[in-house]
C-alpha cells in the first residue's frame, strides 16, 4: 500500500467531494480535463468514466458527474493474451503486453496487494490508441523471480525502481510514459525523480510517495494509523506467519477495507490472488514494510540512492496525479499535500466514489490521464 509519511491534514474530513462538493459543473473546464474540449483531442479522448458512482475534478476546480458507464469493470473474466519473460538484472521478469511493438511505450506499475491485471481494462484502451503498453510482475509477484537462490529478497524502494530500470534497458526501451499506484505510484516517482530522461511523463495515484524513513518514524494521527494496522502487523513474526498461512483471505480483506465501493467478484480476486504464489511473496512483502519501518536493512548499495529519495528530489516531469476519493490513504485537500513537489507540468484529478485500486476500479479515467499527460 502507499507510504505512512505524515502528511498535512492526514484525517480528510467526512464527505469530501473535491474541493467542493456542491460545485455546480464547468462544462469548459471539464471538456479539457477529459480531452472533449482541446482542439485536436476528440481522436484520444475517452467516452465517460468507468465506475457508475464516479466523478472527475481536476486541479481546474471541476467537478463531473459520470453518466455513461456502462459496465462495472474488473468483474468479467478479461486477461492478457500475452505473457512474456525477460531477463533483466537479477531477475527475471514476467511481463503482460498489448499494442503495437513500435508504438511509444507506457509502462504500468501495480501495487500490493495486487498484480498485474490491475491495467486489464486499461491496457486495451491505450493500445487502441497505439500505445505499447508494458505491464510487468513486481519483484516477488507473479511470473518474476529471482535468477539466484542466493540473491538477497530485498524490496527497499531503490531496487524496486531499478528493477524497472533494468526491464527497460533489457527490452531496449529508452524513455516511457510511467504510471502506477501504491507500490507502483513509489517506483513511478522513484524513476521520474532520479532518471527523469527514462521517464517521459507520470500518472501518479496518491501523488508523491517517495519514503523517507526518518519521517516514518513520526505518529500520525489515531484514525490513519489504524488504516495502516497490517503494516504493523507485518512487524511481527505472528504477522509474518498469518501472511503466509491466510494470504488468500488476508488480501481479500485488505481489497474490501480500501476500494468500500468495488463490487468486483471472486474470480476477479482469484485471478490476481494466483500472483500471491510465488515463493518470494512473503519475504518481499515483510521485508518492504519493516524496511520502511526502519526494521529492516535495505542493501548498502544503494545507500547512496537512498540518501537522494530521503531528501525528497522534486519530479519535473509532465505529471498528473490522480486520488481515490473513498481510498482511505489519500490525504486531504485535493493534491495540496504533495503538489510542491511537481514542478513540471501538472494536474491533479480527485475520482469520486473510487477506492485505492484506481486503474481497475476507473479504467477509463487512468487512461484518459496517460492519454492527456503524454500531450502535456
Amino acid at each position: 500500500m502507499a507510504d505512512q509519511s505524515p502528511r498535512p491534514g492526514a484525517q480528510r474530513p467526512a464527505g469530501r467531494h473535491g474541493q467542493n462538493g456542491s460545485q455546480m459543473i464547468d462544462r469548459r473546464a471539464f471538456g479539457k480535463v477529459t480531452g472533449a474540449g482541446a482542439a485536436g483531442a476528440a481522436a484520444v479522448s475517452l467516452v465517460g468514466l468507468s465506475h457508475p458512482a464516479a466523478a472527475l475534478s481536476s486541479s481546474s476546480g471541476s467537478v463531473a458527474d459520470n453518466a455513461t458507464a456502462a459496465r462495472t469493470p474488473g468483474t468479467g473474466d478479461g486477461s492478457f493474451p500475452v505473457l512474456k519473460q525477460v531477463r533483466a538484472g537479477e531477475l527475471t521478469i514476467g511481463y503482460a503486453e498489448a499494442g503495437p511493438a513500435r508504438g511509444p511505450v507506457v509502462i504500468l506499475l501495480h501495487g500490493w496487494p495486487y498484480d498485474i491485471h490491475s491495467y486489464v481494462d486499461v491496457a486495451p484502451l491505450l493500445a487502441a490508441r497505439g500505445y505499447r503498453v508494458i505491464v510487468p510482475y513486481l519483484r516477488g509477484h507473479g511470473t518474476t523471480s529471482f535468477r539466484s537462490p542466493h540473491t538477497f529478497r530485498n524490496a527497499q524502494q531503490a531496487v524496486i525502481a531499478l528493477d524497472i530500470i533494468a526491464l527497460m534497458d533489457a527490452l531496449r526501451i529508452e524513455k516511457a510514459v510511467l504510471g502506477g499506484f501504491d507500490w507502483g505510484s513509489r517506483t513511478a516517482d522513484i524513476v521520474a525523480a532520479l532518471w527523469p530522461k527514462r521517464c517521459k511523463a507520470l500518472v501518479s495515484v496518491t501523488g508523491y510517495l517517495i519514503t523517507d524513513r526518518e519521517k516514518n518514524k513520526l505518529p500520525l494521527p489515531p484514525a490513519a494509523e489504524l488504516a495502516w494496522w497490517y503494516q504493523y502487523y507485518f512487524a511481527t513474526d505472528r504477522g509474518e506467519s498469518g501472511l503466509k498461512e491466510y494470504r488468500h483471505d488476508f488480501t481479500k480483506l485488505i481489497w474490501h477495507n480500501v476500494s468500500p465501493t468495488w463490487a468486483f467478484d471472486d474470480a476477479t480476486f482469484d485471478r490476481t490472488a494466483a500472483a500471491f504464489e510465488n515463493p518470494d511473496y512473503v519475504s518481499i512483502v515483510i521485508h518492504n514494510y519493516r524496511w520502511r519501518l526502519g526494521l529492516a536493512e535495505g542493501d548498502p548499495r544503494y545507500d547512496g540512492i537512498e540518501a537522494r529519495l530521503a531528501a525528497g528530489p522534486d519530479i519535473a516531469v509532465p505529471t498528473i496525479t490522480l486520488d481515490g476519493e473513498r481510498d482511505p490513504f489519500t490525504p486531504a485537500g485535493d493534491g495540496a499535500a504533495y503538489r510542491a513537489r511537481f514542478t513540471g507540468p501538472y494536474d491533479h484529478r480527485t475520482l469520486r466514489g473510487i477506492g485505492h485500486n484506481v486503474p481497475q476500479e476507473a479504467p477509463e479515467a487512468f487512461a484518459q490521464a496517460v492519454l492527456d499527460v503524454d500531450r502535456f
